[in-house]
């Protein structure tokens, strides 16, 4: 019995290996760079200086069926107070749909401008980079586990926290344009924030920037 009870031990453990194995040597990179070219993917982007010492990081991209004048409007009108952020709205909007008509009061973005992240506005993203049509970065430093934003340019920096950015980068793709969305981000301790990152953040973001890349892709097929 004991025998038997070691080799379905050293069996469970070897399955184990071989999951971590292809998760890390295949599917977390595809996951990383979901849409993204070898060139996207290795360029950098304004944001990127943003976050120094970064210790995560991702490149997804897509092709939408609108010129970048178009995919801006959609864009700039993001956040949980304003027009959501386009993707699975229960889980990142409090249950309120997105929105799926272009408003106009929701189009005006200024740098330093907070955009809710969650619906009770406890939280947000601050608009760090700016340039309309090209270029939206969105930036959130976040205490842990509260989940409380904080200000890293005054004061101390908390002991367990998550900074990072959101960039949105568009490009014209003869009638279309090209997105690609890169995130960076540094985190403490690593010795906590590592596995968070692996389990959970990046499937997460995976999930989340797939869904609001097909919403926005279906937003401009009907408006076209």
């Amino acid at each position: 019995m004991s025998e038997h009870r070691a080799t379905l031990g050293s069996a469970s453990v070897a399955s184990a290996a071989v999951a971590l194995a292809l998760h890390g040597l295949i599917l977390r990179p595809r996951m990383l760079t979901w849409g993204a070219t070898r060139e996207e993917a290795a360029r950098s982007y304004p944001g990127d200086e943003l976050i120094p010492g970064a210790d995560s990081s991702s490149t997804m991209a897509t092709t939408l069926p609108a010129p970048p004048s178009t995919v801006w409007l959609w864009l700039a009108q993001m956040g949980c107070d304003r027009g959501g952020w386009y993707s699975w709205d229960r889980l990142d909007n409090g249950g309120r749909p997105s929105a799926d008509r272009l408003v106009p009061q929701w189009q005006g973005l200024e740098p330093g401008q907070r955009l809710a992240s969650v619906p009770s506005g406890r939280a947000w993203f601050t608009v760090a980079a700016l340039a309309p049509e090209r270029t939206l970065v969105l930036r959130a430093d976040t205490r842990l586990p509260s989940g409380r934003p904080f200000d890293p340019f005054h004061g101390s920096v908390p002991l367990v926290f998550v900074s990072s950015v959101w960039g949105f980068h568009l490009e014209p793709a003869g009638a279309d344009t090209r997105l690609v969305v890169r995130t960076h981000g540094r985190s403490r301790p690593r010795v906590l924030t590592r596995p968070m990152d692996l389990l959970f953040w990046e499937p997460a973001h995976f999930i989340m920037q797939t869904r609001q890349f097909h919403n926005l892709r279906t937003r401009l097929a009907r408006a076209a």
